[in-house]
């Protein structure tokens, strides 16, 4: 009785964990599956076979897969299109569509000339449109992405530094947020959830408005351009209160004045 009740805790560890890596990467799930098969068979811990497979799918096996699935992976080390950090490469949390990785590339390399870095967030996983990539409502079918803010540091000097760990939560804020106080009275309550999603502020910064602006200009020039979300009193304080292409996203999302939202068509 013992064995079997220990066996089946094994069995809801195993499918919690699962559920849990699907959630998070879409592809960890079935790793964890095949770690289970693999390491059964060679007689070797899970410990050692599940970082080596993950490591081997991230970096061999899903990029060209995931390119018959009209996705491709954005780059890990570029120097003018880079992520905030290792977790969304290796979250499989970095994939777009073709185009979308063209553009990007471009504007790159046009603002690398204005000492601006692109810095991505949360992209796309590697396949099948509609597939949610949490807590996103429409980050699923490749051509959406988060992109970072620019920054001052404390002597006012532009950075490519961010204000948090995970490049979400810490608002660039003003008096003019009405949408913020609007959408938490509607009862909206994770408008600003995000700031509990900072996994820590490392770093006490101002927003670069100028380059922040610039950067958002770079992406409205492109003609696949179809919407840009911010929050509306960065519209006018970045000036870019005549752009018909940048949007308030609704109560419905989570607030846009810690990073850019950026989609084509």
């Amino acid at each position: 009785m013992r064995s079997l009740f220990m066996s089946l805790l094994k069995l809801i560890g195993h499918i919690a964990i699962i559920l849990v890596l699907t959630a998070i990467t879409q592809v960890g799930g079935l790793i964890w599956l095949l770690t289970i098969i693999i390491s059964y068979k060679i007689k070797k811990g899970k410990r050692i076979v599940f970082p080596l497979l993950y490591l081997l799918f991230n970096l061999v096996i899903i990029p060209p897969i995931a390119t018959h699935f009209g996705r491709e992976k954005l780059p890990w080390f570029d120097k003018h299109l880079k992520p905030r950090n290792w977790f969304y490469p290796l979250a499989f949390r970095n994939y777009v569509n073709s185009n979308l990785k063209s553009e990007l590339e471009n504007s790159a390399h046009v603002l690398s000339s204005s000492g601006i870095a692109i810095t991505y967030l949360d992209a796309n996983f590697p396949f099948i449109d509609g597939f949610p990539l949490l807590p996103h409502l429409s980050h699923n079918d490749g051509k959406k992405i988060d992109l970072s803010f620019m920054y001052l540091d404390h002597n006012g000097i532009s950075t490519s530094k961010k204000p948090s760990i995970s490049g979400y939560g810490v608002y660039a804020n003003t008096d003019k947020n009405y949408s913020f106080k609007s959408c938490l009275e509607k009862g909206y309550w994770q408008y600003d959830f995000t700031k509990y999603l900072t996994l820590g502020t490392i770093h006490n910064l101002k927003l670069d408005k100028p380059k922040t602006a610039l950067i958002i200009k770079q992406l409205l020039s492109a003609p696949s351009t179809q919407k840009l979300f911010i929050e509306p009193h960065l519209k006018q304080s970045l000036g870019l209160g005549h752009e018909s292409k940048i949007r308030f996203h609704g109560c419905k999302a989570v607030r846009h004045d810690d990073h850019i939202h950026y989609q084509i068509k």
